[in-house]
């Protein structure tokens, strides 16, 4: 198995070009400089050992040097090993509102990156647990299904924005309904589902779908960001406020924190209503609440014991720069008998 680890790096080979386009470059311009002072015959006759094929030698010696260092520092893994490896955890799923409301500021920067900076913190604390994520507005929309891979849910996480629902309210009975599909066994004890929301519910019976996923053993924790007294919903335009979000008669929206419908959901599912005003406190709260649920063993999964393979690369680069110092533009012995640029002595 291959694999690379920093691909980043591939835009050093940038610099190739560059060397290819600077030796080009200084080629015509000493060319230029060279018929100002002599023809090409008295030239060859002052210099009979410059050898046009040395000079493009030493660049090809300079680009594959790059190169090799290029490599070095993507650095290529090869996979050496397989073992096997169970892990025990629990199914976490959360769901991330994303309606206009979480646009209000009145939580720093606003509400929104307030709860992703609540995810990617919970999910910092996670061992082997396995986590989906939910986007929901008016309308709910899977993100990440059940995954142990948590540098995928952090991307997934990021990309998340109040305009990638075009339905919008807050319909948390949606969510709750969506959450449902998640978990792949149904006899399993250790489903988490958690809201993280402003609590304004514009759908119909959350506390009732509530109900129903505590049911089929699924517990709900509740997390509210922002609030009480609220905040205005900005509009921006390349980061700078236009205006604020107006109602039907003109007036300017204030949206709050309803703490009491997140409550209710939490305590119709078995779980636990938590502000997310700190975050750590969060954090701390939740590890707590994993820690007394029972674990469940997942499958097995094949997993490659990755070597470091950047070593080969850097003493190839170090080698042709080092062969590179030591090439001279000097016509040699042999090069001569090939003639391989038609040259004439």
């Amino acid at each position: 198995m291959f694999r690379l680890d920093e691909k980043i790096w591939f835009w050093t080979l940038l610099a190739i070009p560059v060397i290819v386009l600077l030796f080009v470059f200084v080629q015509l311009w000493r060319r230029s400089v060279q018929r100002k002072f002599a023809d090409a015959p008295l030239l060859k006759r002052l210099s009979p050992n410059r050898s046009l094929f040395k000079s493009i030698l030493k660049v090809l010696v300079l680009c594959a040097a790059f190169f090799f260092l290029t490599l070095a520092l993507v650095n290529p893994k090869i996979g050496t090993k397989m073992e096997t490896v169970r892990s025990e955890g629990v199914d976490i799923v959360f769901a991330v509102d994303v309606s206009k409301s979480m646009l209000a500021e009145d939580i720093a920067p606003n509400r929104l990156e307030k709860s992703k900076q609540l995810v990617t913190q919970i999910l910092n604390s996670l061992a082997s647990d396995r986590v989906g994520i939910i986007a929901y507005a008016g309308k709910a929309f899977p993100q990440l299904p059940i995954t142990t891979d948590y540098a995928a849910a952090k991307m997934f996480l990021q990309n998340m924005n109040t305009d990638m629902l075009s339905s919008q309210g807050t319909a948390i009975n949606e969510a709750i309904e969506l959450a449902k599909t998640y978990y792949d066994d149904e006899e399993q004890t250790n489903k988490i589902l958690i809201i993280i929301s402003d609590g304004e519910d514009h759908g119909s019976n959350a506390i009732g779908i509530a109900e129903e996923a505590s049911e089929e053993g699924i517990r709900i924790f509740t997390i509210g960001v922002g609030k009480p007294n609220g905040g205005p919903i900005p509009i921006k335009k390349n980061g700078v406020v236009l205006n604020y979000k107006k109602d039907n008669e003109g007036e300017t929206v204030i949206t709050k924190l309803d703490e009491t419908t997140l409550k209710n959901i939490a305590d119709e599912a078995n779980g636990v209503y938590i502000n997310g005003s700190n975050t750590s406190e969060v954090v701390d709260t939740i590890q707590g609440l994993l820690e007394q649920m029972d674990k469940k063993e997942f499958e097995s999964k094949q997993i490659a014991d990755f070597k470091d393979q950047f070593q080969w690369f850097l003493g190839f680069a170090i080698f042709l720069l080092f062969l590179d110092i030591f090439f001279l533009e000097r016509k040699t012995a042999w090069l001569k008998r090939l003639n391989l640029f038609n040259e004439n002595f």
